[in-house]
């Protein structure tokens, strides 16, 4: 396993905990002391997989990623986007994450019903005080579209055109878990014409 390393415009991949606060060390702005190398150790050396952030001072930041890349170019190349059963670079051998698994269905062109089921915040204005509050609203429709990505995209659609929706409503990632879409077949169920 290889660690990410940035800082504004400077960046390297390095391999292991000793290499990277080397490099740190190079940069007159982060000053390396014995708390701050055994913080970087113990995270390299940890099994947690998510990326980490250290505050240098207010607002500024250095980032360690760990990643499986060779180079700081396939790196860069590879979190530009994630790989798809579509997609060339696309090993079935690999287990698929949550994201990617998603972006899949996502993209999957099948015509037809989606039931869909949204929450978003909803701006609501309170007449007592003249403030606005943010809610948790739930949208919950049958959509015909030929993807989930496009029921998704008509839903936003629709919900934006409506007088009564706030235009600083917050609507959630297609990808994430605020929405969700079942495929339902070419005639709409029954129950619900």
């Amino acid at each position: 396993m290889n660690i990410y390393v940035r800082y504004f415009d400077i960046d390297a991949l390095v391999k292991d905990a000793d290499e990277l606060i080397q490099f740190l060390s190079s940069i007159p702005d982060i000053p390396i002391n014995d708390a701050l190398a055994k913080d970087i150790r113990d995270y390299v050396n940890s099994d947690m997989p998510y990326p980490k952030r250290y505050k240098i001072r207010p607002r500024i930041y250095f980032i360690l990623i760990k990643t499986t890349a060779e180079t700081i170019e396939e790196f860069k190349t590879n979190k530009k986007e994630a790989v798809t059963p579509g997609d060339e670079r696309y090993n079935p051998e690999t287990p698929l994450g949550r994201k990617e698994i998603k972006l899949a269905l996502l993209a999957e062109e099948k015509e037809g019903w989606y039931f869909c089921k949204m929450t978003f915040k909803r701006v609501i204005p309170s007449m007592q005080t003249g403030k606005f509050r943010y809610t948790d609203t739930e949208f919950v429709a049958f959509v015909k579209a030929k993807s989930g990505m496009e029921s998704y995209q008509r839903i936003i659609n629709h919900l934006k055109s409506r007088q009564e929706i706030d235009a600083r409503s917050q609507f959630p990632s297609a990808k994430g878990h605020n929405f969700t879409f079942d495929f339902q077949g070419q005639e709409l169920p029954v129950q619900v014409q």
